[in-house]
């Protein structure tokens, strides 16, 4: 099962990274508040299941305890299961409901690659031309060969440590992305990472990189205005984003965080309900889908969920329950569900995973150490397993 290494790079922080964010972020949604009084809080929790989903109550509740009563799989703050586009079973932790915001961690790359797929669609940007990045534009610079794919595929070639592996004598706060949403490059995380040369061909070598999807959201964020007044910047990309994805699909409690230049913070921080994660999920289960109006072409989540060249457990900024070709512990349970099942995974165990032949999506939001994350794999995959194979996905 997964290891802390595996996790570290599969997610993008370490303990001190999370430690330095949450000392920043204090006062975020990801902590309970008591606005509405003491008693907000006193509840031991908040638990809904359906009389007639195609699972029982007691089966559901029986597989859903753990998550929150097992010490081993601590700290689950939200759990929630959607069947067929309908939550059937949801559970919060004390001082969380359905109307907590939870951060995403590494999930939001996810919507920042829905938004990308948005902006493909409209013919706004292109999938396999050359990244509209002005630094990398000069005919000597080889960076000017990475696009749009390799920059959702993790293969962009760039230099970038997403963190510090295990024996690595380096500190922390040297690791990019530490420096990149917390030092020096906190300003304008964009410029941080557009300014790092090659240290592979693009296309050649898969490495997980935070950095990717702030270039990402950034040239999203150009391609809808040529201002750079931050609050414009900011506000081009929200308008966008809320037309275009969140208010179609419901979504009302979404909220990405951006830096002082207006870039969103696209492949570390968005906050929303487990019901709005799970109207992604849902979103991408039904290939681009909802309420018989398609937003995204079906090409575009068939890209999103088909593994890329370099790494069969990875494809469009999503992961893919297949086994890893280069030897590393597999990021979610290839043994143990079927192949097509995929994931938003953020760090600290947060989870947005969809399984189209069970016609399943589910979430689970807490705050668990990456390296205890093996037992959260297990009882999900367990869930999973409760519902029958569907012959329409």
């Amino acid at each position: 099962m997964p290891t802390n290494k595996h996790r570290l790079f599969a997610t993008g922080f370490s303990a001190l990274t999370v430690l330095t964010a949450f000392l920043l972020t204090s006062c975020s949604a990801d902590a309970p508040a008591a606005a509405a009084g003491d008693n907000a809080v006193l509840k031991d929790y908040v638990a809904d299941y359906a009389d007639d989903a195609v699972v029982g109550r007691p089966d559901l509740t029986r597989v859903i305890a753990p998550f929150f009563e097992d010490p081993a799989l601590a700290e689950t703050r939200a759990i929630l299961v959607m069947h067929g586009g309908r939550v059937i079973a949801e559970r919060y932790a004390p001082g969380y409901g359905p109307d907590s915001k939870l951060i995403s961690w590494s999930m939001a790359k996810t919507v920042t690659a829905t938004l990308a797929g948005l902006m493909v669609a409209d013919g706004r940007l292109s999938l396999d031309e050359p990244a509209p990045v002005a630094q990398w534009r000069s005919a000597n610079d080889g960076r000017n060969r990475v696009t749009l794919r390799h920059l959702l595929h993790m293969t962009s070639g760039l230099d970038h440590t997403e963190g510090v592996e295990p024996g690595n004598p380096n500190p922390i706060y040297q690791a990019d992305t530490t420096r990149m949403l917390f030092l020096d490059g906190r300003d304008d995380v964009a410029r941080y990472a557009e300014t790092r040369v090659l240290e592979a061909a693009p296309g050649e070598k898969f490495e997980y990189s935070s950095a990717t999807s702030h270039i990402i959201a950034d040239i999203i964020t150009r391609a809808l205005t040529d201002s750079k007044d931050p609050a414009v910047r900011r506000d081009a990309l929200l308008e966008y984003a809320r037309g275009r994805l969140f208010e179609p699909l419901g979504i009302t409690s979404m909220t990405p965080e951006f830096d002082r230049s207006g870039t969103m913070l696209g492949g570390s921080i968005i906050h929303a309900t487990a019901r709005d994660w799970a109207k992604l999920g849902e979103f991408l289960r039904n290939n681009g889908s909802v309420r018989s109006a398609q937003l995204l072409p079906t090409s575009w989540i068939r890209f999103m969920r088909t593994s890329s060249k370099n790494n069969p457990a990875y494809g469009g900024h999503v992961w893919i329950n297949k086994p890893r070709s280069d030897g590393r512990r597999q990021v979610l349970f290839p043994d143990k569900a079927p192949s097509d099942v995929f994931a938003m995974l953020g760090h600290l165990g947060q989870y947005v995973v969809v399984s189209p032949q069970h016609k399943l999506v589910i979430v689970r939001l807490g705050h668990t150490p990456d390296a205890m994350l093996a037992p959260i794999d297990d009882q999900l995959a367990n869930l999973i397993n409760l519902f029958p194979v569907s012959a329409r996905k």
